[in-house]
């Protein structure tokens, strides 16, 4: 098991977390997707997954819920 913390911006509500913990969630390998939202702030998303995911396939999950990504942590 693997789990990686993004920063995510531009997040201010529970209609946001929704729309990233589903996008991410489609990715191959997520296994659980959790939110700690700072509303207007940059939000912690992490993700355990069954191996690394793609980063770049994070952000792009990211931006298809219409977000971007602040900076990666692992």
């Amino acid at each position: 098991m693997t789990t990686t913390t993004y920063l995510v911006t531009g997040m201010t509500c529970g209609h946001c977390v929704a729309s990233v913990t589903e996008e991410i969630g489609l990715i191959a390998g997520a296994e659980e997707v959790t939110v700690e939202l700072v509303k207007g702030g940059e939000s912690a998303v992490t993700v355990t997954s069954a191996h690394d995911l793609d980063p770049t396939a994070v952000e792009a999950a990211i931006e298809e819920a219409g977000y971007q990504l602040a900076l990666q942590n692992s």
